[in-house]
């Protein structure tokens, strides 16, 4: 196996071998049996994306991409790639992707990106998302198959497909395939183009190159040169190639022919990760590269560092509220206006033996809960928690209004048309803790186990009801809570930097 580079080739580069003979009906599973790539790669992303931060912060304060979190993030992409072609990026091949960051040389799909040696520190800043919003513009209409991998490296979500001009054209393909048995070659040639651009502006995206991705089209397998694989060669028109031993893959070079013309230098892997097997005369393994188990290790310290994260500001946020606590040692924990048309409004049911604990155990963690209730009509309030069986019992055929969602969402409710309550509630016994009265009320309740209702009502038991209410609790528990939290997250953090540390420096020095 031979491959020959053009002169002037943009330094992400893509190709691919259509295979000749494609199953007709292969096409209607693959995304089934393509499935454990799924899983594989949503962990490799979750990696990439934390290994692109510290690129980042490498490239500007020393312009540099660490050479070992490069190879790592280019073997993603071309995992990502291997992947779309076989599933409904192109269906180019049948053959089942390897489970490899590694270039398959015999693998009919190939992507690579050549290492800079110096980046610029300022344009870290900007290129990855500012400078490259116009290719994101043309990558959102192609927005299928390999277009995913733009979106990911971009916005750090990943997204398996979509209904662009990619998958359009890869369905129509197939559509054709089923029943001619051909996949057009004009149409692959075009499905290439798109997915070389796309992975063009991911390669610039993940801030690997500053060279600003062409605007244009380069389609066919083979880009731009003569590409000799397994099945036959392909040479687009004004292919050129660079001579062997050059000072790089992508530079300007001469055109070497000749049945007796050395082959070119093959770097996908073998040199540039430095996998087994891979020494050249004269040219020692620089490294032994990614092995499954420093992917393992990498992946699970991503996972790490981004709990890390949650844990940490959870903890912080806790402490905070810790601190903002009032005179009598209540925490605010919200503060909202409820309003209904009718005689009276209700929370939900609140069951606290659905937590599954004793209260009386759980109790140090939340404390007292208080609600400070003031009329916004100008009306004397009532506020009060009873149980719920005797709160419905009290609001049958009573029109209010049930607030679902107290804390969350006040758009989530439900109106109950009836008639006037039978009695004020100030007259009810049902009430296990209440509090009425002009101005502001505050009703104090210590939750015990049960399924209880708060209402909140004119005094006089009038319509239109009108409050806006604060809930605080006592949270004895809140400062154990943050330190926990704390503690939690920085062991989290140092064993995912631990993990994500040491296998990039085996990588690198090994």
């Amino acid at each position: 196996m031979s491959v020959t580079y053009p002169a002037r080739s943009y330094p992400a580069r893509v190709d691919a071998r259509l295979d000749p003979e494609l199953s007709r009906w292969l096409w209607l599973v693959k995304w089934f049996l393509a499935i454990p790539h799924y899983i594989v790669l949503a962990f490799l992303w979750l990696a990439f994306v934390v290994l692109s931060v510290g690129a980042f912060f490498s490239i500007l304060f020393t312009g540099r991409y660490p050479r070992s979190i490069f190879d790592f993030n280019v073997g993603v992409l071309r995992w990502s790639w291997r992947v779309s072609y076989y599933t409904y990026g192109a269906l180019g091949t049948d053959r089942y992707p390897p489970f490899t960051l590694a270039d398959v040389p015999d693998y009919p799909a190939h992507f690579d990106v050549e290492y800079p040696e110096k980046l610029s520190r300022g344009l870290v800043l900007v290129k990855w998302w500012l400078l490259a919003i116009p290719h994101y513009v043309i990558v959102g209409l192609f927005l299928g198959g390999g277009a995913w991998l733009t979106w990911q490296t971009a916005s750090d979500r990943l997204t398996w497909g979509g209904g662009g001009l990619i998958t359009i054209l890869v369905l129509v393909a197939a559509v054709i395939l089923a029943f001619t048995g051909r996949y057009p070659q004009a149409m692959f040639d075009l499905i290439l183009g798109l997915n070389r651009w796309v992975l063009r502006v991911a390669a610039y995206a993940g801030l690997m190159r500053d060279e600003y991705p062409p605007f244009r089209l380069d389609m066919g397998g083979a880009e731009g040169g003569t590409m000799t694989l397994p099945g036959g060669t392909m040479t687009p028109p004004g292919g050129t190639t660079t001579p062997p031993g050059g000072a790089s893959m992508f530079s300007d070079a001469s055109t070497i022919s000749g049945t007796d013309a050395p082959a070119p230098p093959t770097l996908p892997y073998g040199e540039r990760f430095g996998a087994p097997g891979a020494e050249r005369a004269g040219v020692p393994a620089r490294r032994r590269g990614w092995t499954p188990l420093r992917i393992v290790g990498v992946v699970t310290g991503s996972l790490l560092a981004l709990v890390s994260v949650g844990l940490l500001s959870a903890g912080g946020t806790a402490l905070w509220l810790d601190q903002q606590r009032d005179s009598a040692g209540y925490v605010s924990i919200n503060t909202d206006t409820f309003a209904s048309k009718g005689y009276a409004i209700a929370s939900d049911r609140i069951s606290i033996e659905g937590l599954g604990v004793d209260w009386g155990d759980a109790s140090g963690i939340v404390g007292k809960v208080r609600f400070e209730a003031t009329s916004t009509s100008g009306a004397p309030v009532f506020i009060g928690v009873a149980p719920a069986s005797a709160a419905a019992s009290y609001l049958d055929g009573v029109a209010h209004t049930t607030y679902q969602d107290l804390d969350a969402n006040l758009d989530n409710h439900v109106d109950h048309l009836g008639t006037p309550p039978s009695t004020a509630p100030t007259n009810s016994n049902i009430w296990t803790a209440k509090a009425s009265g002009p101005g502001t009320q505050t009703l104090v309740w210590e939750p015990s186990n049960g399924t209880w209702t708060i209402v909140a009502m004119n005094a006089d038991g009038s319509q239109n009801v009108s409050i806006k209410n604060e809930t605080s609790a006592q949270l004895p528990a809140l400062p154990w809570i943050a330190t926990g939290l704390l503690v939690a997250g920085f062991v989290f953090l140092v064993g995912g930097v631990l993990l994500i540390v040491l296998p990039i420096r085996r990588v690198s020095f090994a």
